[in-house]
């Protein structure tokens, strides 16, 4: 995993913050100047926090726990949908449930009415149903798929949050934190990150800047299921090799002499010539 540097954040247009007069004073630390009435995120502390919260995703990841993305603004929803997608991880990008992760039973059972209706479809039983029945489940079927389709695969509550815009996800970090999941989040200069156990300070506004920072993210996700599926092999040997050996005999030495016939006797051993 290579964090981007100086120059790269710069590009992305990382450090642009929001105007003065929206700031949040919590966020004085991460701040490196004001310029033309817009401050502007001191990016080397930008890299800094987007390293560590990319190594504490990675070991995350490697445990084979869930991370889940939740990014609902228009100009993130794409490309987090694309980044999640690439390391096989649940996201959201249309409207935040309320109450996904504090009322999660509820969710699991909407998302297997999903799979109710699909196997409804091939089973033959919606062919008994009239048209207007299987409208309405059809199109309770979409509107499932578009809100919840993409945390079909979550079967449990996830072991950390990505957020973008936290100001702007504020019910989902809520929940979060009520539940003690971590909550790693992309910070902007209007945001409060107290509520954040992982504070990446950027621009959160701008597709560059979200993408920069999810392409680092996620490439340290993908590295650490890679390192744990090296493990799982390795200790798949391990343990063959340890059932080899026990299952395996003792090998012992033996002499097989061969047996003598009924009522011949043993010969017995002739004695070396004497020389003459």
């Amino acid at each position: 995993m290579q964090t981007p540097n100086f120059d790269q954040l710069l590009e992305a247009t990382c450090h642009f913050g929001h105007l003065k007069r929206k700031w949040n004073p919590a966020m004085a630390p991460y701040i490196f100047m004001e310029r033309n009435g817009i401050h502007i995120i001191d990016l080397y502390k930008t890299s800094a926090k987007l390293e560590e919260a990319a190594n504490a995703l990675k070991n995350i990841a490697k445990s084979g726990k869930r991370i889940l993305f939740v990014a609902t603004k228009k100009q993130a929803k794409d490309v987090t949908r694309e980044r999640a997608m690439s390391v096989d991880m649940p996201y959201v990008i249309e409207r935040w449930p309320g109450g996904m992760l504090t009322n999660f039973s509820t969710i699991r059972k909407a998302v297997k009415k999903m799979d109710t209706i699909d196997k409804m479809e091939t089973d033959g039983t919606m062919d008994n149903m009239s048209k207007r029945e299987k409208l309405q489940l059809s199109r309770q079927r979409a509107k499932l798929e578009k809100n919840l389709g993409s945390i079909k695969n979550l079967n449990r509550l996830p072991s950390a949050l990505f957020v973008i815009d936290v100001l702007k996800e504020h019910i989902a970090v809520a929940e979060a934190n009520r539940l003690g999941i971590p909550v790693f989040g992309i910070v902007d200069t209007n945001s409060d990150p107290s509520n954040v156990d992982f504070v990446i300070p950027a621009n959160d506004d701008a597709s560059k800047s979200i993408d920069i920072i999810l392409a680092t993210v996620c490439e340290a996700i993908k590295e650490g299921l890679e390192e744990r599926k090296v493990e799982q092999i390795d200790n798949k040997d391990a343990e063959a090799e340890a059932e080899e050996v026990k299952e395996a005999p003792s090998k012992r030495r033996r002499i097989h002499r061969p047996a003598a016939s009924a009522g011949e006797a043993p010969k017995a051993e002739e004695a070396p010539k004497a020389e003459e």
